[in-house]
């Protein structure tokens, strides 16, 4: 097709803009060079010499016609722009393509907040599971021990006077311990998680390497009552609080009680490692208490 032409190419000469610059004389000096070439008279053995020959003429005739030539150069300079139009919209729409394909990975693509929000609720229960367990471990150890006998309970009764006339009341008093795997507690930490409960009038720690412990006076016994159960302190290590003095049966002052059971034996509620740091202590609060005073 005469459209598919390009007239310059034919003769040998750079087509578009550049060939749109060149002059009258310019382009019949590459016919000339041309037809000396492509002539039927130098190509007796090429069938197409002939075709060859007539289609170099025609595009000379195209070129060397002053309104033919412009319509030409119009014609190629179109083109350009419809080539450089779709290189265009192609290069939008392999974006466009691109963009697509992008969201729908990100849309169906698991919500990073969500996995994040079920990791910690799963982290939550299994805490709580745990918490749990330690409590009814400690319950279990409370309900195993033998009857307290009539000099034990002697002993308690003499303590709980004692501990009357320094004004320290034992049921205000809660055991709290944890673990030294995560955060560490201070006393100021453990005053601000037991004042959402009440008034904490006082707080001593003692710490080992593995394992932190400490004493949580409160204001009150519904205060102690209501932190314990109820505090859990930090995820990443959590607290155990139960209360220093539980539930005993009326005290028969009657008997005399051994010497030996004059301090109440704790040891069933977080172990007998702590029971001379226990009495070591609330003899300081008594004392404090008695300077008050």
């Amino acid at each position: 097709m005469d459209g598919e032409i390009d007239h310059y190419v034919v003769l040998g000469l750079p087509s578009g803009e550049e060939g749109a610059k060149l002059s009258e004389k310019e382009i019949t000096k590459a016919y000339r060079l041309k037809a000396l070439e492509l002539h039927p008279d130098k190509r007796p053995d090429d069938p197409n010499a002939h075709d060859n020959f007539q289609k170099l003429t025609t595009s000379y005739a195209i070129l060397k016609d002053e309104k033919a030539r412009k319509l030409f150069d119009d014609l190629l300079r179109v083109k350009r722009e419809k080539f450089q139009r779709q290189s265009q919209q192609d290069s939008k729409r392999r974006k466009m393509m691109s963009d697509l394909e992008e969201r729908e990975r990100y849309a169906f693509a698991p919500d990073p907040s969500s996995r994040a929000r079920e990791e910690e609720e799963r982290i939550a229960r299994k805490l709580k599971e745990e918490i749990a367990r330690i409590r009814t471990m400690h319950s279990n150890k409370g309900s195993a021990t033998t009857t307290p006998s009539t000099k034990d309970t002697n002993a308690r009764g003499k303590s709980n006077m004692d501990d009357g006339g320094s004004g320290l009341n034992k049921e205000k008093v809660l055991k709290v311990s944890w673990e030294k795997t995560g955060e560490d507690y201070t006393a100021q930490r453990l005053r601000e998680i037991f004042a959402e409960f009440g008034v904490v009038e006082d707080v001593v720690i003692k710490s080992s390497k593995k394992k932190g412990s400490a004493l949580v006076v409160m204001g009150s016994k519904d205060a102690a009552d209501a932190a314990t159960g109820n505090v859990l302190g930090d995820l990443s290590n959590p607290l155990l609080v139960l209360p220093l003095q539980p539930a005993s049966s009326p005290v028969n002052f009657g008997v005399e009680a051994n010497t030996e059971s004059d301090v109440p034996k704790l040891s069933n509620l977080v172990g007998a490692g702590y029971q001379a740091f226990e009495e070591s202590v609330l003899d300081k609060l008594k004392k404090a208490a008695q300077r008050q005073k």
